[in-house]
C-alpha cells in the first residue's frame, strides 16, 4: 500500500550536513531533575530536532514514517493489541488502496497522517483520525478541541507545556480518548513550534521511564501530577531517538544515491523515490516501467550494492527499505 508523500524531496536532492544531535548534557540522567531543569533540557533538545523538523532532505519521507511506525507500535499496547512494526508493515503493505486495512493499520494510517499533513487541525479532520483510532466523538467537542489548540499553540506557554496540556484536556474528557491524546500532543507541539508538518514523537515514550514515578513504578497519565515534567523529559529522549534515526538513515541514503548512477533499469528513479519517502517498499511493486521481475532484479542488484536492507525476513512478499 504505498502512498507519495506530496511535500517529499527529489531523490535526486542534495542531503543536508550531518544531522544534529541532542547535546550530552542534555542526555544526563544522573538524579532527578526538577521541573526548570527537565524544562530546559527539552529546550535543548527540541533546539536540536527543529533543525530537522525544517529541512527536506531526500530521506525526509522515509524518516517521518519510521518515527510514525514506532508511534504505532506504541499505540497497539495502549489500545490492547499485540502487533509490533513487522505486523504493523505487513497490516499496511498487504492492504490493497482503498480496502480497510483493519484496527491496527487503521491506527498506523493515523500516525502517518500526522507525520504527513500540515499541524492545523479541523473537526473534520479530527472525526476521521477518531474513527481511525477506534473510537466514536462528538463533533461539536471535536470543534471545541480544535479551539483549544489553536488558543494553546498561540499562547506563549513553552511548547513542551502546550503538549501537555492539549493531553491532559483531552483525557478529562474522555477517559478512554488517551490514543487521541498522545496523537493531538505531537500535533499541538507542531503547531506552537511553527513546524512544517509534526512529528511522531510522544506515543513512542508513553511507556518508557520518562512516565514513570519511579523506576518500574506506576506509569504517569496525561493530566496527572508531573506529567508536564514527565512531558518534558520524554521529548529529550524522543527527540534523541529521533536524530539518531535521522542520522542512520542520512548514511543509507547517501549510498543508495551513490549507486543510483550504476542502475540500468529503466524506472529505477521511482523506487529510488519510494525509499526515500516511505519506511518500506514491496519487493513485488510493478509501475509503468517496471514489471514484477524487473524490481525484484532491481533488488536484488541494490542488495548487492548494500544499498538497502530486506525488512520482513521472508522469501515471499519481501519489503526493503533504509
Amino acid at each position: 500500500m504505498i502512498r507519495l508523500d506530496p511535500l517529499a524531496a527529489s531523490p535526486l536532492a542534495a542531503s543536508p550536513a550531518t544531522p544534529p544531535n541532542v547535546p550530552a548534557w542534555a542526555l544526563a540522567s544522573a538524579g532527578a531533575p526538577n521541573d526548570a531543569d527537565a524544562a530546559f533540557q527539552a529546550g535543548a533538545a527540541l533546539g536540536a530536532l527543529d533543525v530537522l523538523a525544517r529541512t527536506q532532505p531526500a530521506w525526509t519521507g522515509a524518516w517521518r514514517q519510521r518515527l510514525a511506525l514506532k508511534c504505532a507500535a506504541a499505540s497497539m499496547r495502549l489500545a490492547g493489541r499485540a502487533e509490533d512494526e513487522a505486523a504493523l508493515r505487513d497490516a499496511w503493505q498487504l492492504c490493497p488502496v482503498g480496502a480497510d486495512p483493519g484496527p491496527a493499520g487503521a491506527i498506523f494510517a493515523a500516525w502517518r497522517q500526522l507525520a504527513l499533513q500540515p499541524p492545523p487541525a479541523t473537526a473534520d479532520r479530527l472525526e476521521k483520525i477518531v474513527e481511525m483510532l477506534g473510537l466514536a466523538w462528538d463533533g461539536a467537542a471535536l470543534a471545541d478541541l480544535c479551539t483549544e489548540i489553536e488558543k494553546l499553540a498561540g499562547s506563549q506557554r513553552p511548547a513542551p507545556f502546550v503538549a501537555a496540556a492539549i493531553a491532559a484536556r483531552v483525557v478529562a474528557m474522555r477517559p478512554d480518548a488517551e490514543l487521541l491524546a498522545w496523537w493531538l500532543a505531537d500535533l499541538a507541539l507542531a503547531q506552537s513550534l511553527r513546524w512544517l508538518r509534526p512529528l511522531p514523537l510522544l506515543m513512542a515514550q508513553a511507556f518508557g521511564s520518562a512516565f514513570r514515578t519511579e523506576a518500574g513504578g506506576r506509569r504517569i497519565r496525561p493530566g496527572e501530577k508531573g506529567f508536564e515534567r514527565a512531558v518534558c523529559l520524554a521529548l529529550v529522549q524522543a527527540a534523541a531517538e529521533a536524530c539518531r534515526l535521522a542520522a542512520e538513515l542520512s548514511r543509507r541514503a547517501e549510498k543508495l544515491l551513490a549507486v543510483a548512477p550504476k542502475l540500468r533499469a529503466k524506472g529505477a528513479g521511482d523506487v529510488i523515490f519510494l525509499l526515500l519517502s516511505e519506511d518500506a517498499v514491496s519487493g513485488s511493486l510493478t509501475t509503468k516501467n517496471l514489471s514484477r521481475f524487473a524490481t525484484r532484479r532491481l533488488f536484488e542488484r541494490l542488495q548487492h550494492l548494500d544499498a538497502v536492507r530486506e525488512l520482513s525476513g521472508r522469501s515471499s512478499f519481501r519489503l526493503f527499505g533504509l
